[in-house]
């Protein structure tokens, strides 16, 4: 339910953002994007760890998964900082940490001002990020289970068993935002909000301002549509 919220909610900023530019994308070629996108995110974080590890001949099940879920660590820490090297994707992690604060300042009651926005974290203990990183860690776990099958049982596992693990690390993170004031729950959050020092970087004032516009924007957008109900 989450993942298919999130998607269509992706889905209507791209739709928002082409109809101010005139250009159209075709429901069919989103999808297409969307499935080589998940498929290379399958085959990077989850595939080429298990091969990789297979390549050490290591024995214990216990040990192999370990080494297994460390390369994966390891080959995510090392995409992000990858990809942080190119000015666009710098920019993007900056209009995330505008979204972090603009984010923040909303639950905190704060108005929605760039003034009063941006006092506030690029750190969110919701975020994506510390979600991904949730993910990573519960798979050695999952994994771990399951042993040293035969390697087609391997892969099939880290196939079909992605929606649970994500659904794990889902109410993990969900867990940890309504618990933000526990000691315990931050230090187990603690490595997913380091990692967002590289995916949630400083704003600058206009592009906190676009965030709080955004922000604006969906917050009117759904008191018309509690108002359109309520009248219907």
């Amino acid at each position: 339910e989450a993942l298919v919220l999130g998607i269509k909610t992706l889905l209507y900023s791209a739709r928002v953002s082409l109809e101010e530019e005139e250009e159209e994308l075709s429901g069919g070629m989103t999808w297409v994007m969307i499935t080589v996108s998940l498929a290379l995110a399958v085959a990077l974080f989850f595939l080429a760890p298990l091969f990789l590890t297979r390549l050490l001949n290591i024995a214990s099940p216990i040990l192999f998964n370990l080494v297994e879920g460390f390369i994966r660590v390891g080959i995510f820490i090392l995409f992000l900082r990858v990809i942080t090297l190119m000015p666009d994707i710098r920019r993007v992690f900056s209009y995330h940490g505008a979204e972090h604060k603009a984010v923040n300042a909303y639950e905190d009651g704060a108005t929605l001002e760039v003034e009063a926005a941006r006092k506030y974290s690029t750190a969110h203990l919701r975020c994506g990020t510390s979600f991904l990183f949730a993910v990573l860690i519960i798979a050695i776990i999952v994994f771990a289970l399951i042993g040293l099958p035969a390697l087609w049982l391997m892969i099939l596992s880290r196939i079909i068993l992605i929606p649970v693990i994500a659904g794990i690390g889902y109410e993990l993170t969900q867990f940890g935002g309504r618990h933000t004031k526990s000691r315990l729950v931050r230090a187990i959050l603690a490595p997913g909000l380091w990692l967002q020092s590289l995916t949630a970087r400083e704003p600058d004032d206009s592009q906190l301002e676009v965030a709080l516009s955004a922000l604006r924007k969906v917050i009117e957008v759904e008191q018309d549509e509690e108002a359109a109900q309520a009248s219907s």
